[in-house]
């Protein structure tokens, strides 16, 4: 006889902020800097609740997570290290945030998620809602809680 799976909670953050960027080697208009009112929705999950009956506080998530993205991607131009306009913004004390790699939905959404596991959470995905139509996940299969659950 096997195990009974056991129930996982969920609960979701809604952080939003203002960012910037632009897409090198990419022939759309986001090729400009331009900017977004984004919404990062963060997924937590645990298998118990705590004495309270949560799974985390909401106001702790704003607290922290909130914190870290309000201190590193709000207000900020996302950039590639590669784009050729980061010396003259660096210049200029404008406040930016690097990455490694193009600053797509995608790639925010991966850096979101990452800190959150960082900070120490039980993160499932990060979502992050770059318009109103349009946005990206960004999770970890063999991080998700129910993925033993449903084998490929």
């Amino acid at each position: 006889m096997t195990d009974p799976v056991k129930p996982i909670y969920c609960v979701t953050k809604e952080i939003r902020f203002c960012y910037g960027h632009r897409l090198l080697n990419y022939s759309g208009k986001c090729r400009y800097l331009h900017g977004h009112n984004g919404r990062a929705l963060i997924t937590l999950y645990a298998r118990h609740l705590d004495a309270v009956g949560m799974v985390c506080d909401f106001t702790e998530m704003k607290e922290s997570i909130g914190k870290w993205i309000d201190e590193n991607l709000d207000h900020r131009m996302i950039l590639s290290k590669h784009d050729p306009i980061l010396p003259y913004l660096e210049k200029l004390g404008e406040p930016m945030y690097v990455l490694d790699e193009n600053p797509t939905a995608e790639a925010i959404a991966r850096l979101i998620y990452r800190e959150v596991a960082r900070l120490g959470y039980p993160v499932v995905q990060v979502t992050l809602w770059e318009t109103e139509t349009s946005f990206a996940t960004y999770a970890e299969p063999e991080q998700l809680p129910w993925s033993a659950v449903n084998p490929r």
